[in-house]
């Protein structure tokens, strides 16, 4: 059976004049037996003189009542006054509830959230306890009165209506959370709402049932945690200081703070490691700030200026003691740091009133303090506390971290880029076979700077090298590598060697320091290279490439530009493969393009879509070979290349035969002085008797060495290029060397007094022999 309420009339003698047919349920009496007699007489035990004691308006008491059958009830009761016609009073309304429901009105009154009872018209039936403290009015002040009577106007308040609304025209229940204010509380809370309809004995509604629990903390518990996640996904986007110290305001603003600031120190934006012994005076960098009013009209300290805070200040212990700080308005940290800010930018100051609460947190990374981040409230109502510092710590150690990366990679990058830049040729050498051009720019991506390099090395016989290479992967290794590959091959030329010879021993040199590095697979110190040689006075181009893209020529009358036709050969480290050179005879004028997988990369999914731009590029018309070079990088790279990019363009000369002169020697020693007669006037045809001296002397020590030692024929050779070049070839393979002569030996002075008197002298290996040669500055040079 249900329980229901139970009422009794009594009026102003104690006699009994109602009886309900919830009070016959609970005490067996049926109405009959009990109107019009005493009340008294239903007592189990004398009325306490406390019972249902009040000084006027309801009563409450407990009563000990005897039920029909004899056993006692104790009930709860509440005696509300009841008026005649003419005012006076006419007697009272008892009302006591089922046992049991005793404990449910003291858990009603006694629980720790906020609940009440609302009639269908949104009007005040009962408050506990909770509540009254929430609204700070007593449940006397709001027992039939509206709602929207006793607060204020707002959204939230008229949202509250709509939804008691809704429970007593529907009966269902209904929860929603809303973030409202509490008049006793001077604030908004967060509320967590529950309301669900009251029904009779018969299954009316009759009212409708509030509980209202505050979870504020909970609520910005999980903002925080919210905030910490979004900032685990947006900050970090990119390794660059500036760009994650703005990231990190955006976390903060407008969400956490109304104003917010990140200052780092002068090293973290260089390239220099953190000083030995922390000054207390340091100077900061304000790199990011935002404020939630537009121009931030508050702010002492604009992006990009410097400053010192004044040791009371809060982010002054921040960064001296490693951990946040929170003060608020009053504090003297707090009145010091307004001073400094007032100070220093006066215009600002009325921006600045009403800020009651700051938080200053250090950026600390691995160990090392990199600046300090301030969060400031001036609108937000609450003010900053304990579980604030834990979550602005946890914050700015992953933002720290961070910058702390982005740093690294920019040190990192510097000096990779540093290595590379020392590496690479800041001026190429003089000579006169070739014209050149060349470009390497630097990729921008995460992956660092890589190993690519080219150069141009003039070699014996005014003839030039030039090589292209990329080394596999990034960052300061790549580069490391790319240096001892490039010293290796301007080694390895120095001894001209023909381009296939000097890749196989290239490529012998890249499996030894994959050995010395302890890898295993050498792809992974690999590397690709194309290596040529032209001679201006045969204009012949000797070239082989080792997995490096074959280069363009563009013919002087020719339609456009063409691959070279090249047999290729294997990357480099691969070894026990080998490396063929093909030779091509060009016109004067003539472009060779040699260029790093870099430059064609961005099509890799459509490498002949990435040739056919290449060669419209190299087949426009431009001024000179450097404006050439830049409509290549223009036409065929996207705005952020993903790769290093070399690019060497290279229009070739040719020495005509006014500036070569050659001549067969037999093999005695009486043409000696033939040949040198000759080579006289040679020069004194060219203009250059000054030379004539130290040439006659040459061309006699070269031609007699090859007549004594060597093998004939025997051949001399003049060139006049921007120096002059004395050649002696023979068919011998045995190369000269110096060597000291002794007081009594009568050989062994020639080659000495050769390399003492020219600019430079040297040997190289040829198909039918070899060639001696010694250059000398011109006059004019």
């Amino acid at each position: 059976m249900d329980r229901v309420a139970a009422v009794a009339i009594i009026d102003t003698r104690g006699w009994v004049t109602g009886w309900s047919e919830g009070a016959r349920l609970l005490t067996g009496h049926p109405a009959e037996a009990v109107v019009g007699r005493p009340a008294t007489e239903l007592l189990a035990a004398e009325l306490p003189a406390a019972a249902l004691a009040a000084r006027t308006g309801t009563r409450h008491g407990t009563v000990a009542l005897r039920h029909r059958d004899g056993h006692r009830l104790d009930l709860a009761v509440t005696a509300c006054p009841l008026e005649g016609g003419d005012g006076r009073p006419a007697g009272y309304a008892v009302t006591a509830e089922p046992p049991g429901v005793t404990f449910a009105a003291q858990a009603f009154e006694q629980a720790s959230m906020s609940m009440s009872v609302f009639d269908l018209q949104q009007r005040y039936l009962r408050l506990n306890a909770a509540a009254c403290k929430v609204i700070g009015v007593p449940e006397e002040g709001l027992t039939g009165r509206f709602f929207l009577d006793t607060v204020a106007d707002t959204e939230s308040n008229r949202g509250f209506v709509r939804h008691l609304r809704e429970v007593a025209e529907t009966g269902l229940p209904v929860r929603y959370e809303s973030f409202a204010a509490a008049p006793a509380l001077n604030r908004e809370h967060f509320w967590s709402l529950e309301m669900w309809p009251l029904r009779d004995a018969s299954g009316t509604q009759t009212a409708v049932a509030l509980a209202a629990y505050d979870s504020n903390e909970q609520y910005w518990a999980r903002r925080r945690l919210a905030l910490l996640n979004e900032a685990a996904a947006h900050i970090g986007t990119t390794l660059d200081v500036v760009r994650t110290a703005e990231e990190l305001i955006e976390i903060l603003v407008p969400r956490y703070a109304d104003f917010a600031t990140v200052d780092l120190l002068d090293w973290v934006l260089g390239a220099d490691e953190p000083p030995m012994v922390a000054a207390d005076d340091v100077e900061l960098h304000r790199v990011a700030c935002k404020s939630t009013r537009p121009g931030s009209p508050g702010v002492a300290v604009r992006v990009g200026e410097t400053q010192i805070y004044p040791p009371p200040a809060p982010p002054a212990c921040a960064l001296r003691e490693g951990h946040a700080i929170l003060s608020q308005a009053g504090e003297p940290g707090f009145r010091a740091w307004l001073a400094d800010r007032d100070e220093r930018a006066p215009q600002g100051a009325p921006f600045r009133e009403g800020v009651h609460s700051m938080i200053a947190v250090p950026l600390r990374a691995r160990g090392t303090t990199l600046g300090v981040a301030v969060c400031v409230r001036l609108a937000h109502p609450e003010d900053y506390g304990p579980d604030d510092a834990v979550f602005a710590e946890e914050l700015a150690s992953r933002a720290a971290v961070c910058i702390d990366n982005a740093r690294r990679f920019a040190r990192e990058r510097s000096t990779a880029l540093a290595l590379q830049h020392s590496l690479l040729p800041s001026g190429l050498p003089g000579q006169a076979a070739l014209d050149v051009a060349h470009r390497y720019l630097p990729c921008g991506s995460l992956a660092g700077i890589g190993g690519d390099w080219f150069d141009v090395i003039p070699l014996s016989g005014g003839r030039v090298g030039l090589v292209v290479g990329d080394v596999v992967g990034h960052g300061i290794s790549s580069s490391a590598t790319m240096g001892r590959l490039r010293t290796a091959v301007r080694t390895l030329a120095d001894v001209d060697l023909p381009p296939d010879e000097l890749l196989t021993h290239l490529d012998d040199l890249v499996t030894h320091l994959a050995a010395e590095n302890g890898r295993e697979e050498v792809a992974e110190i690999g590397a690709t290279c194309v290596y040529a040689v032209y001679d201006p006075v045969s204009r012949r181009l000797t070239l082989a490439t080792a997995g490096h893209p074959a280069p363009f020529l563009v013919l002087p009358d020719g339609d456009g530009a063409e691959l070279v036709p090249l047999t290729a050969g294997p990357p480099l480290g691969i070894g026990g493969l080998p490396f063929e050179a093909t030779e091509l005879e060009l016109p004067e004028g003539s472009v060779v393009a040699l260029f790093t997988d870099g430059l064609v990369a961005h099509r890799a999914g459509n490498p002949d879509g990435a040739d056919d731009e290449l060669r419209r590029a190299l087949g426009a018309s431009a001024d000179s070979l450097d404006a050439l070079a830049d409509g290549v990088l223009k036409a065929v790279l996207p705005d952020q290349p993903g790769d290093d990019v070399a690019l060497l363009l290279v229009r070739t000369r040719a020495l005509g035969a006014d500036r070569v002169a050659t001549w067969d020697v037999p093999a005695h020693p009486a043409q000696v002085a033939v040949v040198r007669q000759a080579a006289g006037e040679q020069l004194a045809a060219w203009g250059l008797e000054e030379t004539a001296f130290v040439t006659e002397l040459v061309v006699s020590e070269l031609v007699t060495n090859a007549i004594r030692y060597g093998e004939p024929p025997i051949q001399l050779r003049l060139i006049r290029d921007r120096a002059l070049i004395c050649e002696v070839s023979d068919t011998s393979s045995t190369s000269p060397h110096l060597r000291r002569a002794h007081a009594y030996d009568e050989g062994g002075r020639g080659l000495l007094l050769v390399a003492q008197l020219t600019q430079r002298w040297g040997s190289r290996q040829t198909a039918a022999g070899k060639t001696i040669w010694a250059e000398q500055p011109l006059p004019d040079a």
